[in-house]
């Protein structure tokens, strides 16, 4: 109970007395903002499954550039570009319904990172473990700055592309006939989910970095109904859940990523409840 008896010294006094927790701090709130940004999209447009397969289509380039001993960054975002254009190619050419078509790329993509990780027998565990889970603790000026990059990127993408994304999430046929060119809105957010992604799982990792781009945001769409609003609230709770979650693993020795994101779906949790007992109140008495 020492975040309630002594708050100071739980709360603040990490960040005050180490130089890597600010920097972590920083990571954490560029990650739960560019998550939220694309995120809110993801969600709106019932397309987690597609955003799940994205994340884990980047491993195989992480693998690649880690062996031949590239840019891992550079590796998942080629990777990333590659599972949206196979998406994209599937989709049109083969009859089987949208999920079918990419949990096959999903689990193609999956397995052939874990192939090639599996033959460097000496780093395997440690490195593969690294790019899956991230490593939140150990993140450097130059990860924040890139991670700032692509959060401004990201940003500045959804402004200029704001009313294209939102006519096409709820009618792309009103979205075409205004001239809105629905499928190239498609495309350009799987881009901003691939940079999303890539810029995000150096700190809370490939395979947690799901949660955060779902969690945050389907929180948000339980109170509010305006699509900035959603943004601006998942973003919110996104970095309080980060927090949290980062403070938890400081103080008691747990995993960084994992710990955020348990922190992030705990909060969705928390918000359904709220949710279930404000309409059981508002039936009871309206």
């Amino acid at each position: 109970m020492t975040f309630l008896t002594d708050p100071w010294a739980w709360w603040v006094a990490p960040f005050t007395d180490n130089e890597f927790m600010r920097t972590t701090l920083w990571a954490v709130l560029l990650t739960a903002l560019c998550t939220s940004l694309v995120g809110t999209w993801v969600v709106l447009r019932g397309m987690s499954f597609l955003g799940e397969a994205l994340a884990h289509g980047v491993l195989p380039g992480i693998a690649i550039a880690f062996v031949l001993g590239y840019n891992t960054t550079f590796g998942a975002f080629v990777a990333a570009l590659a599972m949206v254009a196979g998406v994209n190619v599937v989709r049109s050419a083969s009859p089987l319904p949208d999920d079918a078509s990419i949990g096959i790329l999903f689990v193609g993509f999956l397995s052939a990172a874990v192939v090639i990780m599996s033959s460097q027998q000496a780093s395997y565990a440690g490195d593969l473990n690294r790019f899956l889970f991230g490593s939140i603790t150990g993140v450097t000026s130059a990860d924040v700055t890139r991670q700032l990059v692509a959060t401004s990127i990201t940003l500045v993408a959804v402004v200029v592309f704001y009313r294209a994304l939102l006519v096409g999430t709820f009618d792309e046929r009103q979205a075409a006939v205004l001239g809105l060119h629905p499928r190239l809105a498609h495309i350009g957010l799987l881009v901003l989910l691939s940079v999303a992604i890539v810029s995000s799982f150096a700190t809370v990792g490939n395979l947690l970095v799901f949660a955060f781009l779902i969690a945050p945001p389907a929180t948000a769409t339980l109170f509010a109904t305006r699509v900035p609003t959603v943004i601006a609230a998942a973003s919110v709770i996104g970095s309080i859940a980060g927090v949290v979650g980062l403070l938890v693993s400081y103080h008691h020795g747990t995993a960084a990523g994992a710990s955020m994101a348990l922190c992030a779906v705990a909060a969705f949790l928390l918000g359904l409840g709220g949710r279930v007992a404000r309409d059981r109140y508002s039936a009871r008495y309206v």
